[in-house]
């Protein structure tokens, strides 16, 4: 039997908070204003083993949600109710129960799907909460809980066990996690610029809305799938499809607001990042804080630069002036591109359409490769040796009439790559000359993509002399030294 259990109620009943409470993390938006969860929302209860589903509203047509919007909202709460072993109705205690409170009972009842009434806002006592018209659903026992303030709450746990069962016991033998887990990636970009529709694509179906109206995707949305790659293996992803990320400026309302917070998130708890780009538009402003957003957070990114079937349909019909051709439009995009984004070096960049798939699995075996360069160890004489011809190439700019150094480099990580610096002065190192060895060493060891992270040690002060370097400060120095050769990856 499988075990997922599907919160389902009309708008605004506390379907999300009490998502949140079960799943004991704040995963879905939870705000006063009705309409605000769509898609169907996910996470795995550890302490039963489970899978809950936080559906959107049904029945819920707002002013600013189209018609079109709002049948497909309600087709992902069929979705999540054809996949439920268990569903929680949730309706309001205190405001009583509504006809649209009636219309969802009388299909629930036509799915003969088990159901536990949930009546929530519970907070005040059983005089102030609207039981005995629960009764009359069909339902059994309500179950009587506030979402908000935890009370039922171990109640509500207990039923969900009882029609679910004993939770799977624990493999003992169950290996550790290795490179055959699955792969997060994320989605991140500006609203409407086919975020969904490429997830849609990857996972061939319509598991999330897609809408020319942006900001429909609200909450951050984890799915599962697998992806055959050129080497014919498997391997298995899990995808992070998140809202729009507005500049902090023009957030509208505390909807965007949390919607904005919950996408920044998704990028710290994702291994690649796919930073989705418009091929009309070319690199915006906000474009580039978003791609700053991931490297702050040392993530590996592949750009996409999504819907370029219709640059390739303007230069079939009509042409696309000034341009010569797709590929000087290509051209000139790619360089105008990384002169924007110049602190993402050698990010893989390919050019998709999610509407007509074109070029799509690129994208997953661009992440296969960057996962494996992720492991890569460097040679720690390599390493050093690299370095020192970066620098002869192009010597460091003098700051206050002296040039940064470095004596010795050493690997201590990966995920990103940790590079050790022992140097003279950590503040020597400009940020220009820093984003220079950075991208040296990414095309020296072919780490396109991947992010680098220098971790500086200066000369240790000589409090006799009242300055740096010499004497035993030089001795610490080299002592200093032979614990990176112990601690880096010395295998030259």
């Amino acid at each position: 039997m499988s075990r997922i259990v599907a919160i389902v109620g009309r708008p605004n009943v506390g379907k999300s908070r009490l998502f949140n409470r079960l799943a004991r993390k704040r995963i879905s938006i939870v705000h006063d204003q009705p309409g605000i969860t769509r898609d169907v929302i996910s996470a795995e209860v550890a302490d039963g083993k489970y899978t809950l589903l936080d559906t959107g509203g049904l029945g819920y047509k707002g002013e600013d949600t189209p018609a079109a919007l709002t049948r497909a909202s309600e087709q992902q709460v069929d979705f999540a109710m054809a996949a439920a072993s268990l569903i929680l109705f949730v309706v309001d205690g205190l405001s009583g129960l509504s006809a649209l409170d009636e219309r969802i009972a009388q299909r629930l009842r036509k799915s003969q799907k088990p159901v536990r009434l949930v009546v929530n806002k519970a907070d005040f006592g059983d005089e102030k909460v609207a039981l005995d018209e629960a009764y009359r659903l069909g339902f059994g026992e309500p179950l009587r809980v506030s979402a908000e303030h935890g009370r039922g709450e171990e109640e509500l746990r207990a039923a969900i066990a009882a029609v679910l069962g004993p939770a799977p016991e624990e493999d003992a033998g169950a290996a550790p996690k290795t490179a055959a887990d699955p792969l997060c990636i994320c989605f991140i970009g500006r609203p409407n610029v086919g975020k969904s529709s490429l997830s849609n694509r990857l996972l061939k179906s319509d598991r999330l809305i897609v809408s020319d109206v942006p900001g429909t995707t609200r909450d951050a949305i984890e799915l599962p799938f697998d992806f055959v790659g050129r080497d014919g293996k498997t391997y298995p992803f899990r995808l992070i499809d998140t809202a729009g990320i507005k500049a902090a400026t023009k957030l509208a309302s505390p909807v965007e607001y949390f919607s904005r917070l919950r996408s920044l998130d998704a990028i710290k708890n994702t291994d690649i990042v796919f930073l989705v780009l418009d091929a009309l538009d070319g690199v915006t402003q906000q474009d580039k804080a978003i791609a700053g957003e991931a490297i702050k957070e040392r993530k590996p990114i592949v750009i996409v630069v999504n819907k370029w079937d219709l640059v390739q349909t303007a230069f079939k019909e009509r042409g696309f002036a000034p341009y010569k051709s797709e590929r000087d439009y290509r051209e000139k995009y790619e360089n105008a591109l990384f002169d924007r984004l110049f602190f993402t070096p050698g990010s893989p960049l390919i050019f998709v359409s999610a509407m007509s798939g074109f070029e799509v699995d690129r994208m997953l075996n661009a992440a296969v490769k960057l996962n494996r360069t992720l492991d890569k160890k460097l040679p720690t004489a390599k390493l050093n040796q690299v370095l020192g011809y970066l620098a002869e190439r192009n010597p460091p700019p003098a700051v206050g009439g002296q040039r940064f150094r470095v004596y010795y480099a050493t690997q201590t990580g990966n995920r990103p790559f940790r590079i050790k610096l022992f140097c003279n002065r950590e503040e020597k190192l400009t940020e220009q000359y820093r984003r220079y060895l950075e991208a040296g060493l990414v095309e020296e060891f072919d780490l396109k993509g991947c992010p680098v992270y220098f971790d500086l040690v200066g000369k240790v002060r000589d409090e006799t002399r009242g300055s740096r370097g010499g004497g035993s400060a030089s001795a610490e120095h080299r002592a200093k030294w032979k614990v990176a050769e112990d601690e880096g990856v010395a295998d030259d």
